[in-house]
């Protein structure tokens, strides 16, 4: 078996953590794509061919020399990127991925059944998903697909199954993908397009797969993660005082604890981490390598980047990028005070996240002043500079300085 793994797309909607491509976030230490690559040889799949930017950001983080890379000069959407591996298929079927899938594990062994089993040489994944307007939604009959819809609108979908992304495919789908123009959506429409003229069938997962379309979408994905998380402590950490650590969690090599910390599992801990005094983790929590707190800092559901560095306040269902500086006293408001759903702003429209407890999204390299606050939802670019006391309200461009000017009134005092 062969498998192409599509990574060529700019991210957009992943801003401002779209630096890489998006499946080169990490968790654990390693990238989402890693991860998949993993997956796909543990089910026997060792040819694998990934299709990246002219960037090369794939192949310079793996650095593995038994995977195909392929660049797709310009970004036009999946179907052209699929057609720049063409030349590299060889077996009659083939698997597609994106890079962010997290379900091939669980996918690929029901498809290959599926496959023995039935009258199609192409079949898909799909899942159930309560947020249909957000996904490609199939219209079906049985087990068979009669048409993908891209986004329905609310209450106009044809059911409550999305295209998951993950196909087995056949050699001569190349024939149908050179039918149709190339667009965003020319992977759909060739698919449309085979659908009527011959069998596509379905597999249905257990539960909803999850990709990266918005930044918010790797707190599920960390969750699933976690729970392959190897409790395990390296023997050179040093532990302070009282420290007290409960349920899975890894510390890695060099990490220092300070006096009186608690940490609360599911939490990963990279290497040469230095945590202050007194800090509190309420997992899940991921920290990559090098990262540093101060004193009286507590952090709730987030991810944080390696190098970034923090003074004191409070970090809670946030992602930070790389080698980030925060000061003393900052605080991540993440939740409503109505208790509602919180909205962001992505590329100028108002995305419903339905998380009621979100906090804020911070790009790389961007450092903050003393006593900052960020609303629920807000996104802070990479390469940006915070000034003291500011409230952040909104989105943050990238390379921008932002504060905000407060008037000191002098009087004589009476």
């Amino acid at each position: 078996m062969q498998a192409v793994i599509l990574a060529a797309g700019e991210s957009s909607r992943f801003w401002p953590l779209n630096q890489k491509h998006k499946s080169l976030t990490r968790i654990m230490g390693k990238p989402l794509i890693a991860y998949l690559i993993e997956d796909l040889r543990k089910a026997g799949i060792k040819d694998i061919i990934i299709v990246q930017s002219p960037k090369k950001n794939i192949e310079k983080e793996l650095k593995d020399r038994f995977i195909k890379y392929v660049v797709e000069k310009e970004a036009l959407g999946t179907g052209d990127s699929l057609l720049s591996a063409e030349k590299l298929i060889k077996n009659d079927q083939f698997f597609l991925f994106n890079a962010d899938d997290s379900d091939a594990k669980e996918a690929i062994i029901p498809i290959l059944s599926r496959f023995k089993k039935g009258k199609s040489k192409l079949i898909l994944l799909a899942s159930i998903t309560k947020t249909p307007w957000l996904f490609g939604i199939l219209k079906t009959k049985g087990n068979k697909v009669l048409k993908i819809i891209e986004k329905p609108k609310p209450n106009k979908e044809p059911s409550n199954l999305k295209n998951d992304n993950l196909f087995l495919l056949p050699k001569d789908f190349f024939n149908y993908l050179k039918k149709v123009p190339s667009h965003p959506f020319s992977l759909i429409n060739a698919l449309n397009l085979y659908a009527e003229q011959k069998l596509i069938e379905i597999v249905i997962s257990k539960r909803e797969s999850f990709s990266l379309k918005f930044p918010w979408h790797i707190f599920p994905i960390l969750e699933r993660k976690f729970k392959d998380l190897n409790n395990f402590k390296d023997k050179s950490i040093i532990l302070g005082k009282n420290v007290i650590i409960t349920g899975d969690v890894f510390i890695g090599q060099g990490t220092k604890i300070g006096a009186n910390t608690v940490i609360y599992g599911p939490c990963y801990i990279g290497k040469n981490c230095q945590i202050g005094d007194n800090n509190v983790f309420r997992g899940p929590v991921n920290l990559e390598d090098n990262v540093k707190t101060g004193a009286f800092f507590e952090i709730k559901n987030s991810v944080v980047g390696s190098g970034t560095h923090f003074h004191s306040g409070y970090l809670g269902n946030s992602l930070i990028g790389d080698n980030c500086r925060i000061g003393a006293g900052f605080n991540s408001a993440n939740r409503r005070i109505d208790r509602k759903n919180i909205f962001s702003i992505v590329k100028k429209e108002k995305i419903n996240t339905n998380l009621t407890y979100f906090g804020t999204i911070i790009g790389n390299n961007t450092s903050f002043g003393v006593r900052v606050t960020t609303m629920p939802g807000v996104f802070i670019g990479s390469n940006c500079l915070v000034g003291p006391g500011s409230v952040v309200f909104e989105n943050i461009p990238d390379n921008i300085v932002f504060y905000q000017k407060f008037k000191g009134i002098v009087k004589k005092r009476r």
